[in-house]
């Protein structure tokens, strides 16, 4: 099957769960398709599909992830001991764990084509993610907590895992308290990545962005609570960056 074969098939499977998809058009252009492919995706609550369909979406996936590049962390030259600094596409990225900046439900985000990094993660590790989210949280029973973190496979990412993180959300002043929590995160998913033999990490800027955490202020508790964890713990850590002001934060803080 190739691959505009298989973005039709998954695109006609998903239209066919539900009746009020029945009027949707497929788009004739293939970026168009990939777009309705990944709303409907992203919409989906956590629940059941056939092998076939999970067969078509992994290959569909890897290939759509290697079409962009893969980096590995072999490839890296790090900025200081075990620490890297690098600006891309995390879903893109070699390593043992990538961090995702979860929300509390745990699920992902529902927005669809929404551009935050939880979207993007469960877009292209594929539906399983969503559903191995769901059996956390129903065994769970209550929303993650600020500040903690949990491990999943990642699927169809290169990485090997990912740690899903709730960092804090600040509307307006920044606190103590808000410092408090982000600094929890960091720790919670090297904590989490130690216990599960993960020796390697890249760090999203967590809570940044819709969260509304200074940039600036963020970076350095990131920085301060990765040196302090090297100390004890033998683990390479990528902070990974997106946005060019970022990657100038970072770079004043680390080397």
């Amino acid at each position: 099957m190739k691959q505009n074969e298989r973005l039709l098939y998954l695109i006609k499977n998903l239209l066919s769960e539900d009746r009020k998809y029945e009027k949707i058009p497929i788009p004739e252009s293939e970026e168009e398709r990939f777009k309705l492919l990944r709303s409907l995706m992203n919409i989906r609550p956590p629940k059941p599909v056939s092998e076939k369909f999970l067969a078509v979406q992994d290959e569909f996936l890897k290939e759509k992830i290697y079409s962009k590049g893969i980096t590995d962390i072999t490839d890296l030259v790090p900025v200081e001991n075990g620490i890297y600094l690098w600006k891309g596409d995390i879903t893109t990225l070699k390593c043992g764990a990538i961090v995702n900046a979860a929300n509390s439900q745990m699920l992902g985000c529902f927005q669809p084509c929404h551009s935050c990094i939880d979207n993007v993660i469960h877009t292209f590790a594929g539906i399983q993610l969503r559903l191995e989210c769901a059996d956390i949280m129903d065994r769970q029973g209550i929303e993650e907590p600020t500040g903690t973190a949990k491990i999943t496979s990642a699927y169809n990412l290169p990485c090997d895992h990912i740690i899903h993180t709730v960092g804090p959300i600040v509307n307006g002043k920044l606190t103590e308290k808000h410092c408090r929590q982000l600094e929890s995160c960091y720790r919670s998913c090297l904590e989490a990545a130690m216990q599960n033999n993960v020796t390697s990490i890249a760090f999203c800027c967590i809570s940044t962005g819709v969260f509304g955490f200074p940039q600036k202020e963020a970076a350095e508790i990131a920085v301060k609570t990765v040196r302090k964890f090297r100390k004890n713990h033998n683990i390479e850590v990528i902070f990974n960056v997106f946005t060019e002001n970022d990657y100038t934060i970072y770079s004043g803080l680390l080397g």
